[in-house]
């Protein structure tokens, strides 16, 4: 046979393969399409599309099942509305193919096991629900999914393990009873009265201290706000009265119930949930928001189902379940939560507002991006103008006047979200309506909340724009206009000590010197904390950290630009005039004088002196606690820098500790100096090994082979930022301790209330820290109580401190 001949049969063969490979891979790609959109809407009937589907994969099984397996049991993981659908097509299979019905309940299975172990609890919550669903089915036996329950049962009962751990395996149990509740009410009633009253003891006696820190308001009035485990064991409880009849759930399965009756039932196998270990990390509790009832609807419209009705909770769950799909993509998510099924039996827009706000306001901080929210609101309205901007101005309306009671941090949100909102539409607003704020204390949460509403519109427009958007009566909650105050330019400036300096520091930075030039100039300013006889040497030069900052950050105040180039050009001056701690706070001070009309200049500035090292993190808190910013104190942009010095520190350990792992990880992959001695002839061998260790862990192109010694000293790095970390929350909470103390001693001195908006403000501000940076506190929360939040502390300071610890207990 010639070459050519030989050439053209392999070339032949190969397309021969290359064609029956691409065309397997089509018809995946087609049964997948048509499992994923099985139950959207077509011109046919879902019932007849399930036929036919089910023929379909029926036809492929023997072909494709480890592909139809693989996709069927994610589906309703990934798709969690359409669970009722999976669930009926895998019934229908079951019917037709017993074994592939055991393979698939064991393929769930496994799934379960592993989302257990993985911690991936969501995934886990939905699989249960889905196994009971199966039950609805024929698929899964009832009995056998009463095993499932009854381990569930024992892992919430479990002692010394966190109440989040039994919680969730609580959460788990009470969300699934809806969908399979009036299964096991006609077949095994006295199993599902036994389930209940183990509920029932369990919720009685769990620990709810977390309750108070998690509420979006301090008072029940007009609407309860419940822990998400009572409001829907109530839920639950309801539905038990009514014999386990729903009217949300769609269920595509009565309709075959003649073909699934016939079908032979799997047992589940024995699960047990894996063991506590300290490492795994549980959800949170949360409390259920609640802002609109029946009363706040339009009468003549559909009717809100009642806080306490299965129904209530179903299509919430449904709406946070199309966030979770789409909250990437504002305009799809708008459009999902508009075309909700069964929107014509429940005031849609009402219970997408309430949703959204509850995902905005969740505690200790919303799922996704703040803005994300605002942004979906801005789509919702356009694309239903008729409607959803008097809802949503119905709902802020209801929100101010019960902003009374609102926590600090859902205070700072809602003051975001409403800002941000005005900017989209030209900041028209009714302020007539508001104008009762005007007669109220500064620190009153309604002026409070119209200042500061004002102050972040500033930052997203300019001074003029909002000066002009508001009645004139308005003018003394507006901020000033946002300008450096340049003392030495004002009358008498010339005056003040240091004057001369400034204006010879003014005309020597004109001319660009270098850092070397600066410092020789401010270096011959008088110190006026030395004294004519002392002999000790002054920490810093007041002065001269004067004139210099204010000086350069003047002339760098046209720009964020300007001013970081002026940062980063004398950052060697910087650090020689603010060697300590204490010249850092007075630096911080003059930064505070010179911006103190511009809030978000001053955070600007504040976070790059962070970043260049500059100013220290525990520098900034003790700034923020000082006497000097006593008149601030209220204020939000004074928290957030606070926040972001806090959260800087966080995330410089996060990334230290990131560090360490990764090189201690390639450290272990890498063989021993043991395994080959010097006068070992394969040690080049050795040494090779030695660097090739697993693709996760191989060191990039110019990356050094980490030592012991190197691992040492990052741990080392490691322990220091810990201990800088932990002395930043001393610092802190002690500030926070000491600052309310005297407040309460000063009022029982006085014989005055302790309970004033200045106080109702600095508790919320020291519950958020708290909340804000829970998994960093907890950390420390053993030397927090033994160090600072002891027995003898004043009992409403103390309370937020057990709040926090119920979080996780």
């Amino acid at each position: 046979m010639s070459r050519r001949k030989r050439d053209d049969g392999y070339e032949h063969g190969y397309r021969k393969r290359r064609r029956v490979v691409s065309e397997q891979a089509e018809i995946e790609d087609r049964l997948e399409s048509l499992i994923i959109r099985v139950g959207d809407k077509t011109s046919s009937s879902l019932e007849s599309n399930l036929e036919g589907l089910a023929s379909v994969l029926e036809a492929d099984m023997n072909t494709y099942k480890s592909k139809i397996l693989r996709i069927l049991s994610e589906c309703p993981i990934q798709m969690p509305e359409k669970c009722t659908i999976y669930s009926t097509l895998v019934g229908l299979l079951n019917a037709k193919n017993y074994n592939f019905g055991g393979e698939f309940v064991e393929q769930m299975v496994r799934n379960l096991k592993e989302a257990l172990r993985e911690g991936q609890w969501e995934s886990a919550r939905l699989i249960v629900r889905f196994i009971s669903d199966m039950v609805n089915c024929h698929i899964v036996s009832a009995s056998s999914l009463l095993q499932l329950y009854d381990s569930f049962i024992d892992a919430a009962m479990e002692q010394g393990v966190p109440q989040v751990r039994r919680d969730w395996y609580m959460y788990a149990l009470l969300t699934a009873l809806p969908w399979v509740g009036r299964e096991l009410f006609e077949k095994k009633e006295n199993d599902l009265e036994r389930i209940m009253a183990a509920m029932e003891g369990y919720l009685r006696r769990r620990n709810t201290a977390h309750v108070a820190a998690l509420r979006v308001w301090n008072c029940d009035t007009p609407h309860p706000q419940e822990e998400y485990l009572e409001c829907l064991w109530a839920q639950v409880r309801k539905l038990r009265t009514d014999e386990w009849q729903e009217r949300h759930i769609y269920r595509p399965y009565l309709a075959f119930d003649s073909i699934l009756s016939e079908a032979l039932q799997h047992n589940l196998p024995v699960i047990l949930p894996p063991p506590h270990t300290a490492s795994t990390q549980y959800p949170l509790p949360w409390v259920v928001f609640r802002m609109f009832d029946y009363t706040d609807c339009p009468e003549a419209g559909p009717l809100l189902p009642g806080t306490h009705s299965v129904e209530r909770y179903l299509i919430e769950e449904h709406l946070h379940q199309i966030v979770t799909r789409h909250h990437n993509e504002r305009k799809e998510l708008a459009t999902q939560l508009l075309a909700f099924p069964q929107r014509n039996k429940i005031p849609l827009e009402y219970m997408i507002v309430e949703v959204l706000f509850s995902e905005l306001f969740h505690m200790p901080s919303p799922r996704y991006l703040e803005i994300s929210y605002g942004c979906t609101l801005i789509e919702l309205c356009k694309l239903q103008p008729s409607t959803m901007p008097q809802v949503l101005a119905q709902a802020t309306e209801l929100l101010y006047e019960r902003i009374d009671t609102m926590n600090a941090t859902c205070f700072d949100r809602f003051v975001s979200w409403f800002s941000y909102h005005l900017s989209n539409f030209q900041f028209r607003w009714s302020w007539d309506d508001w104008q009762n704020c005007l007669s109220l204390e500064k620190d009153h949460p309604k002026a409070k909340f119209v200042s500061e509403v004002f102050g972040k519109c500033l930052r997203l427009s300019y001074y003029k724009r909002v000066n002009e958007m508001v009645p004139e009566c308005y003018s003394p909650l507006l901020p000033p206009k946002p300008e450096p105050y340049f003392k030495y330019q004002t009358e008498g400036g010339n005056s003040l000590p240091g004057a001369t300096q400034v204006q010879a520091l003014t005309e020597l930075l004109r001319k660009k010197p270098t850092p070397e030039e600066v410092l020789e100039l401010i270096q011959q300013l008088p110190n006026p904390l030395k004294d004519d006889d002392g002999d000790m040497e002054p920490s810093h030069n007041p002065l001269a950290i004067e004139v210099f900052v204010q000086t350069l950050l003047h002339l760098g105040s046209k720009s964020f630009t300007h001013t970081f180039a002026g940062l980063a050009k004398y950052h060697s001056v910087f650090k020689n005039i603010c060697e300590n701690e204490e010249a850092q706070i007075c630096m911080l001070r003059q930064v505070y004088e010179l911006w103190q009309h511009h809030p978000q200049f001053l955070g600007v500035v504040v976070d790059k002196m962070l970043k260049t090292q500059i100013v220290e993190c525990c520098a900034v808190a003790n700034w923020i606690f000082s006497r000097d910013m006593a008149p601030e104190f209220t204020r939000s942009y004074i928290w957030e820098i606070l926040h972001l010095t806090i959260r800087k520190m966080n995330k410089h350990v996060v990334r230290l500790e990131k560090e360490v792992a990764d090189a201690r990880a390639k450290l272990r992959a890498a063989p021993s100096d043991s395994e080959s001695s010097d006068d070992d002839p394969n040690r080049e061998t050795g040494e090779k090994r030695r660097r090739t260790v697993s693709n996760k862990d191989t060191p990039k192109d110019g990356e050094e082979q980490p030592t012991e010694e190197m691992v040492e000293r990052m741990e080392e790095r490691l322990e220091a930022a810990q201990s800088d970390q932990k002395n930043l929350f001393l610092i802190v909470f002690q500030r926070f301790i000491m600052i309310l103390s005297e407040h309460v001693v000063r009022c029982d001195t006085d014989g005055k209330d302790f309970n004033t908006f200045w106080y109702q403000w600095t508790v919320g501000r020291l519950q958020q820290v708290f909340m804000a940076h829970h998994e960093q506190v907890e950390k420390y929360s053993q030397t927090l109580e033994t160090l600072l939040f002891t027995h003898d502390l004043d009992s409403n300071i103390l309370d937020t401190f057990r709040q926090f610890q119920a979080l996780r207990s």
